[in-house]
C-alpha cells in the first residue's frame, strides 16, 4: 500500500550558526605606525526559522530532512569591516504547527497566523572587535571577543489542523459521508471500520457566501485515549476546533450511551475539550422511519442540541448547518 502523504509529526535535529569572531587588527600605514585598533565585529550566526505557509497542509517535506544546520557568521576584519551574517534557514510549515523541545516535551510556540515567522534556533551573536575595547588607558587592545555558539537540539514539529467544526464518532458512523455531502471534499467511503486513515478537511458553504471549515478524523473506539485503535494519533486535531459535532449512527442500540463513551474518551485525552460547544447528529436516518425517530428522541442526552440526518437523502443537513453556524457564532 502506498504511504500516505499526510504527515503530522516529525522529529528533526536543528543547529543554528555560530557567531563570527571579532578581529584584533591594528591599523598600520606608511606614516601612521601606531594607528590603533580597527578590528571589526564578527557576523551573527544564521537562525533556523519556521514560517507558517497556508499552502502547506502536511509536514511530509520535512520527514526525511532529519538534520538542519544554519551557516556560521563570518569573522570580523581590519578596517572595521564587520563579518557577514550567516544565512538563515527558513522551514515552511503548515498553519497550526506546534514546535516542542523533544527532550522535555515543552511547547515552545505555535504557528497560528498565515505568514508569521518564529525563530526555532537562534544564531550565535558575533564577537566584538578590538576597536570596541579601546579606552584612554588601553589604546591598543590586542584582544577581541569570540563569537557565541549557536543553539542545537532535537525538536518535534506536530501539526494540529485548524478547523471550525470537528467530527467525532465511532468508525463507520458516517463522518466521511457527511463531509462529502456538505463539502467538495472527496474522502474515501466504504462500509467497513477505519475507512478514514487520515484527517480530511472540507469547506461548508453557508448563506451569502459565508462558509466554515469541517474536519473529519479517523474514528474513535473505546479506549482510544489509552492508544487503542488509530483515533488517538489524530485526537490532537480536534483540540483547535471551535465546535465538536458528535455523530452516532441510528443503528446503535443505545445512542446516549455511545455519545457518553465518545465524550469520556475526549475527556480522558484532554479535559479542556469539555469546554467546547457540542452538537449531536444522529446519522443514517434513511434506515429508520419517523416513528422510530420519535421513540429515540426522548432518550437522547440532555443539554446538547441534536438533529437527525441522512447524508444519503439530504434529510436534516440544512438544519445541521444552521445549528453549527449558530454554535460557531454564539
Amino acid at each position: 500500500m502506498a504511504e500516505s502523504n499526510f504527515i503530522d509529526y516529525v522529529k528533526i535535529f536543528c543547529a543554528s550558526g555560530h557567531g563570527g569572531a571579532g578581529s584584533t587588527h591594528l591599523y598600520r600605514a606608511k606614516y601612521i605606525p601606531k594607528g590603533g585598533p580597527d578590528g571589526g565585529d564578527g557576523g551573527r550566526g544564521g537562525h533556523i526559522i519556521l514560517r507558517a505557509n497556508p499552502q502547506f497542509w502536511t509536514l511530509i517535506h520535512l520527514k526525511y530532512r532529519k538534520h538542519v544546520k544554519a551557516e556560521n557568521g563570518g569573522h570580523g576584519e581590519g578596517g572595521l569591516r564587520k563579518g557577514k551574517n550567516g544565512e538563515d534557514i527558513v522551514l515552511e510549515v503548515p498553519v497550526g504547527t506546534v514546535a516542542k523541545d523533544a527532550e522535555t516535551g515543552e511547547v515552545l510556540f505555535e504557528m497560528i497566523e498565515p505568514g508569521e515567522e518564529k525563530i526555532l534556533c537562534k544564531g550565535g551573536r558575533g564577537g566584538l572587535g578590538n576597536n570596541n575595547f579601546k579606552t584612554p588607558t588601553l589604546q591598543t587592545p590586542r584582544f577581541a571577543q569570540p563569537g557565541e555558539e549557536g543553539q542545537e537540539g532535537w525538536f518535534i514539529l506536530e501539526l494540529k489542523l485548524l478547523a471550525d467544526v470537528g467530527l467525532v464518532g465511532f468508525p463507520n458512523a458516517g463522518k466521511s459521508t457527511l463531509l462529502s455531502a456538505v463539502t467538495a471534499a472527496k474522502p474515501k467511503i466504504a462500509d467497513y471500520a477505519f475507512t478514514t486513515l487520515e484527517p480530511n478537511l472540507g469547506i461548508v458553504n453557508y448563506f451569502d457566501g459565508q462558509s466554515f471549515v469541517m474536519a473529519d478524523i479517523p474514528g474513535i473506539i473505546e479506549g482510544a485515549h489509552e492508544g487503542k485503535g488509530i483515533g488517538i494519533r489524530f485526537l490532537r486535531h480536534i483540540e483547535r476546533n471551535s465546535v465538536l459535532l458528535f455523530m452516532v449512527s441510528a443503528e446503535e442500540d443505545d445512542i446516549a450511551a455511545s455519545y457518553r463513551t465518545l465524550l469520556s474518551e475526549l475527556r480522558e485525552y484532554n479535559p479542556e475539550l469539555m469546554d467546547k460547544d457540542r452538537v449531536l447528529a444522529v446519522t443514517k436516518c434513511d434506515l429508520i422511519d419517523k416513528e422510530i425517530e420519535s421513540q429515540i428522541e426522548p432518550l437522547l442526552p440532555e443539554g446538547i442540541p441534536h438533529v437527525f440526518i441522512s447524508s444519503v437523502t439530504g434529510e436534516g443537513l440544512g438544519k445541521l448547518k444552521d445549528m453549527l453556524w449558530s454554535a460557531l457564532h454564539s
